[in-house]
């Protein structure tokens, strides 16, 4: 609904009045802040000036420490307002190019007077009137105009509803305090607004969305009820964009007991992460802990192992269809992330509980102080009541004394006196004070030279057993790695746990190939995270109860398996589970494919499902090309953002695709678009094209190991263009040879869905068959010249 002239006018009047009023605020704060950085500086540098010293008594001593701690303190409280001033200050400068971008009319039932509320990224006082010229878009209030239309409206405060009547829901767009575009609208966020937004081009981070926030999206924000809450949301339908607003509104909302370190933020890959990370703090918050999975696995097992990443595995799926191994090797990723894999190790360890714990000796210098079989039946000696972590920690205490018993005795051995004789006169003094240390206070003397040897050698076998000692009270005479290769060895053992017929298949050759590389130091993607389990069901979970809340985006990469850690990680976290199920490109079981193993996590009562099957990120042509190629499409709904139909080309050979993409990029480039992803099937690919064009072009290559998102063009494989979208996006070799598999289809469609205005896609020879059974009317068709 358009405005009049004179609506426009008295906006505008009140955006120079608010502005003005935030100007004059910024520079009280600035004159303040300068204030009181010069007295915190000044009390640095005198600090030891205004503190009287005096040590003489006792007296003199706690006057000189309360001079200490009032100057402390003193310090401390400006540097406190500095902060204060400069958030604020901060705020401001957010606020004062574009301080809102919405308005409601709300007349409360009961009330005469009907309220305007003005909503921005921050609220703001007017401190003479005190009365809130902008309120921040997390406020109870500023629901309704996520919510509602003009009519009968509703909003949820912490003393219960409140209902009334919006007379007026008005957008805003301001730059540099000045009204761009206006409009007045119904129940959604106007499509005027959301197409400014999204024909922009695309930004090097992701941007915030407070201002086209939809209703679907605000009830993720704001749900505030379940423990586990799954979005399941199509490509481009902004469910990244909903969860980080979703972490500044639960920091708003909690701002009593929440930090932004309690939260946590697992991401696809180390790119993403600095993709997103300007979101928050163009909030006004800070950012909460970022990782990736494969981090997490790396912290906990890189020194015992090699860890092979996703991405490696995704690497061997996409190429190695051939090798002989490749079979098993399917069959061993989809069953060791199953939930029946997950309940074989929970078998195990209480077969544990009464049989099979595999321990290392106890050795020092080739010497037995306890043997596998004493430790084993030490171990079983214990109550079977007590569960297996507490018996190991038992277990752990014995040890620890055994060896405390074995050092009474080894200070006679020769190996000692040869040791004193080595000893440098600096070593032999260090080690006599430290036993001198250690006895003070006890009967011996040091007048008699025998006693003298005597603590050196006791001194020397005690700093020789510490290296013992710290692994034993790391647990680690557990044979863990032993434990986990006993399932591959043992045929008769797994079979106890699981029975014959849940075996999957080719089980010899998994077996095979497991212990080969345990042998090696090296664990595949799909054991990491099983050998971490069982590691934490024998030895106890390192549990982290700090984090209140786990995102998980690209949820559907994640085995049932993969969150069920998660959740056990932390156990006083709520989580929240973002994916497309249609972007599942990983050969396990996705997460999202089944509801049952979600709701298991925390119980139905506990869950929340959100579906959000519009999408806004592609233009309506592209969406409707990519939305046949996997099951379900046809409940995707395009934005009405109109464009070019993507543009599918056959060429010959593998060198007319390359002259064809590099001509491409370069018409791109000129025509201003700014950020163009050519996208390879694997990194292999991506490596030889790069190394072909960037001669000529301007290019940049993305491997698994780039640390940060980058404008421009970029030769990047599918599997890493997951989360991020494009102005135009290049697809290299969509041939029948490429892409037919299907294993291979969500993978080609996650590649198709990063572009926003533009699609290409070229292909050797013959297509696809995920693009010729679409409707022909989708795209346009350019095949090779015939001569």
């Amino acid at each position: 609904m358009n405005v009049t002239e004179l609506e426009w006018r008295l906006e505008q009047e009140r955006v120079n009045e608010v502005t003005n009023k935030m100007a004059g605020r910024m520079d009280t704060l600035e004159q303040e802040a300068g204030h009181v950085r010069t007295e915190v500086v000044n009390i640095r540098k005198h600090f030891w000036d205004d503190v009287s010293i005096n040590v003489s008594t006792h007296e003199d001593r706690a006057e000189t420490y309360s001079s200490m701690r009032q100057q402390a303190e003193v310090l401390s409280e400006r540097e406190r307002s500095y902060r204060q001033a400069a958030a604020v200050l901060g705020k401001l400068q957010r606020l004062i190019k574009s301080p809102y971008f919405g308005r409601i009319d709300f007349k409360e039932e009961g009330q005469e007077l009907e309220e305007r509320i003005y909503l921005g990224i921050a609220s703001y006082l007017d401190e003479d009137e005190q009365t809130y010229l902008v309120y921040d878009w997390r406020a109870p209030i500023s629901s309704l105009y996520y919510d509602y239309g003009p009519g009968s409206a509703a909003f949820e405060t912490p003393v219960g509803e409140i209902r009334g009547i919006m007379s007026l829901k008005r957008q805003f767009i301001i730059r540099d305090r000045s009204i761009r575009l206006m409009f007045d609208t119904g129940v959604t966020i106007g499509d005027e607004l959301l197409q400014q937004v999204l024909s922009r081009s695309s930004d090097a981070q992701m941007r915030s969305i407070v201002a086209t926030i939809q209703k679907e999206q605000n009830q993720i924000i704001r749900n505030d009820r379940s423990r586990m809450l799954v979005v399941q949301g199509a490509a481009g339908s902004g469910k990244t964009s909903a969860a980080l607003q979703r972490v500044a509104y639960l920091l708003y909302k909690h701002r009593e007991n929440l930090q932004a370190d309690q939260m946590v933020l697992f991401s696809p890959n180390p790119m993403f992460n600095s993709y997103v990370s300007t979101v928050l703090p163009e909030l006004g918050e800070e950012n909460m802990q970022q990782s990736t999975f494969q981090e997490y696995l790396e912290k906990r097992l890189g020194t015992q192992f090699q860890v092979e990443s996703p991405f490696n595995q995704m690497e061997y799926v996409l190429t190695a269809a051939l090798d002989r191994t490749y079979l098993a090797r399917m069959s061993s990723i989809r069953y060791k992330a199953s939930a029946e894999y997950l309940a074989a190790l929970g078998g195990y360890k209480e077969l544990l509980e009464k049989e099979g714990m595999i321990f290392k000796p106890v050795r020092f210098r080739g010497r037995i102080i306890a043997s596998q079989k004493a430790i084993a039946e030490k171990f079983y000696s214990y109550d079977p009541a007590i569960r297996l972590p507490n018996r190991v920690v038992l277990l752990k205490e014995w040890l620890l004394k055994e060896i405390a018993a074995f050092e009474e005795q080894e200070w006679k051995e020769g190996w000692v006196e040869d040791r004193m004789e080595l000893l440098e006169p600096e070593d032999y003094l260090r080690s006599y004070k430290r036993m001198r240390q250690a006895r003070k206070g006890k009967e011996d003397t040091f007048d008699d030279f025998d006693k003298e040897k005597e603590l050196l050698a006791r001194s020397i076998v005690n700093e020789e057993l510490k290296p013992l000692r710290k692994r034993t009270k790391r647990l680690s005479f557990v044979d863990v790695r032993k434990l986990y290769a006993q399932l591959f060895t043992n045929d008769q053992l797994f079979e106890r746990v699981v029975g014959t017929d849940a075996l999957p298949d080719y089980w010899q050759d998994i077996c095979r190939e497991t212990i080969a590389l345990l042998e090696k130091s090296k664990l595949t993607y799909e054991d990491a995270t099983p050998y971490l389990y069982l590691q934490e069901l024998i030895l106890g979970f390192q549990t982290n109860t700090s984090v209140r809340h786990v995102i998980v985006d690209e949820a559907q990469d994640y085995s049932p398996f993969q969150l069920e850690f998660l959740k056990r990680l932390f156990p006083r976290s709520r989580m929240t589970a973002l994916g497309d199920l249609n972007q599942a490109i990983y050969a396990h079981s996705s997460a999202l494919a089944d509801i049952e193993p979600l709701t298991a996590l925390y119980g139905p009562e506990q869950t929340e499902l959100i579906r959000l099957t519009r999408s806004y990120r592609s233009t309506q042509q592209i969406v409707e090309f990519t939305r046949g190629m996997v099951p379900g499409g046809d409940l995707i709904e395009p934005f009405n953002r109109s464009g070019e139909r993507p543009l599918v080309t056959s060429v010959l050979d593998c060198a007319s695709l390359n002259a064809k993409v590099a001509s491409d990029i370069e018409a791109l480039q000129k025509n201003g678009y700014e950020s163009i992803a050519v996208i390879c099937k694997t990194a292999a690919q991506s490596q030889e094209l790069y190394a072909e064009l960037s001669e000529k072009l301007e290019l940049n290559l993305v491997t698994q190991f780039t640390p940060t998102f980058e404008k421009g063009t970029l030769v990047i494989p599918a599997y890493l263009a997951k989360g991020v979208e494009f102005d135009a996006v290049i697809i290299y070799d969509a041939s029948k040879e490429q892409y037919s598999r299907e294993n291979e289809r969500k993978l080609f469609y996650t590649a198709c869905t990063r572009a926003m205005h533009l699609l290409h896609v070229y292909a050797v020879g013959e297509l696809s068959p995920f693009i010729l059974t679409q409707n022909p009317q989708t795209y346009q068709f350019e095949p090779f010249p015939v001569s």
